[in-house]
């Protein structure tokens, strides 16, 4: 994997949002999960193939013939082997039901997939913020301590000529105190920032680059939920689930019917005691109808009935937690951005409260505590600040995530992006493995590392 190495010196939004979906785990397990779904579609095809055994068998024969008067033991020791043969010819669409209930089956899990890569990005976006936020929380919290220990020095200072009392010198102490276990907690906050930078994005940050601007979200809240209803992922995996449910019971219902089939059989046979020599071969077609199964069949059929249900419920449960999502998503961000305007008056009007106060100190007309008040509360509003405008970058993420568009394809990241068809086109006819096809999905799993 590039860049697993160690820290990069500087890195963008997007090259952490590549390193994630390259680096991810939980992709590769569903992406493994993918491929086990394509192969259903080549085992249910496998089933209109002509299905071709060797047999082979050794019989010990034991018993007694009475000959002239004489009963005389009989045994015999026969060798039997042979090649099978049977070919599906029709069973009223059970087969290719569950075929077609496969392939829906498969389109899915292309959605979940879709679902667990937009999970994955979401996560790498919050990481990358929470460094920069908790960064800039350090940097604040050392400046802060920095102004407080001279001022500190300066009470002291004032304290000797008898300027100020004692008590301001011990108000000066204990903010300087209270900061530094502030300092200690923004530090141990950045540790754990990183942590989850490195497991989500699979390197220790380096020096973070600020995106120029945040997503377009120009198409209003109305409009993103209609977007949201057709394309995502978590919808459409819902819809498919219905039409696999829907197949299912089809299929169900054709397996109460009867079967066709063509069998064909070669043999070989050989007397190990006397040495006779046996050839045989046949064909035929053959009929199966299910009479009496203990009431299995129709308990399949309503099983599949029940899921079909289930499923369908699940397709309302699903679409409206999705635009409730987009709803949701649209006044986090609302409200991220009215407390990111509100902190930066705050901080302005707190730059000019600590000026005047800190001059005002200086002519006696205001105490230690008043000035440390007032830094407190510039440093307060810069917190604030910053935390406000992390959290619209992140609220901005996450309405691209609820209309199902934050993908490595949507946000262009540079990327080899995963291609769901590719394994699915290799296996759908259930190549053998000495055809042209087989050999060649031999290589793709090779080049997966599975072999």
């Amino acid at each position: 994997m590039t860049g697993l190495a160690g820290a990069a010196k500087s890195e963008t939004l997007g090259e952490a949002l590549a390193w994630a979906y390259e680096y991810s785990g939980l992709l590769e397990q569903n992406r493994a999960l993918l491929r086990a779904a394509d192969e259903d579609v080549a085992q249910a095809v496998s089933q209109l193939r002509p299905i071709i055994n060797w047999t082979a068998d050794i019989t010990r024969d034991f018993g007694k013939a009475k000959t002239s008067g004489l009963i005389n033991p009989v045994r015999s020791t026969n060798f039997n082997t042979g090649i099978v043969l049977e070919l599906l010819l029709f069973d009223f669409g059970q087969t290719r039901f569950r075929i077609d209930a496969a392939k829906e089956t498969v389109l899915a899990t292309r959605e979940s997939l879709r679902s667990i890569e937009q999970q994955v990005l979401l996560r790498a976006v919050a990481a990358f913020y929470n460094v920069q936020r908790n960064r800039e929380f350090v940097s604040l919290r050392q400046n802060n301590l920095r102004l407080l220990r001279q001022e500190l020095r300066a009470a002291r200072d004032r304290f000797e000529v008898g300027e100020v009392t004692r008590t301001d010198v011990a108000q000066a102490e204990a903010r300087v105190a209270s900061t530094e276990g502030e300092l200690a907690e923004a530090q141990g906050n950045l540790a754990q920032a990183v942590e989850e930078y490195r497991a989500v994005v699979g390197r220790t940050p380096g020096t973070l680059r600020t995106p120029g601007g945040l997503p377009n979200l120009s198409a209003g809240i109305e409009a993103s939920k209609n977007i949201a209803a057709r394309n995502h992922p978590d919808i459409l995996q819902a819809q498919r689930q219905v039409a696999s449910a829907d197949l299912t019971i089809l299929a169900a219902d054709a397996a109460m019917k009867p079967r066709f089939t063509a069998q064909g059989r070669l043999g070989v046979g050989e007397d190990l005691d006397g040495s006779d020599y046996t050839r045989s071969g046949s064909v035929g077609l053959n009929m199966q109808a299910p009479i009496y199964q203990g009431g299995l069949l129709s308990s399949a059929k309503r099983q599949a009935q029940a899921q079909r249900d289930a499923a369908r419920g699940n397709l309302h449960v699903v679409r409206r937690a999705v635009i409730q999502d987009v709803g949701n998503a649209f006044a986090i961000l609302q409200s991220a951005r009215v407390v990111r305007e509100a902190s930066r008056e705050q901080v302005r009007a707190a730059q000019v409260a600590f000026r005047g106060v800190r001059e005002e100190a200086t002519l006696g007309a205001r105490t230690t505590l008043d000035v440390l008040n007032a830094e407190q509360e510039l440093l307060n509003a810069r917190s604030n600040l910053i935390s406000a405008d992390v959290d619209v970058a992140v609220a901005a993420y996450q309405v691209l995530s609820a209309i199902g568009q934050l993908t490595a394809k949507d946000l262009k990241l540079n990327v080899q992006t995963y291609d769901p068809a590719a394994y699915y086109n290799l296996v759908k006819d259930a190549p053998v493995p000495i055809s042209r096809q087989g050999k060649q999905l031999d290589r793709v799993l090779k080049s997966l590392g599975r072999q």
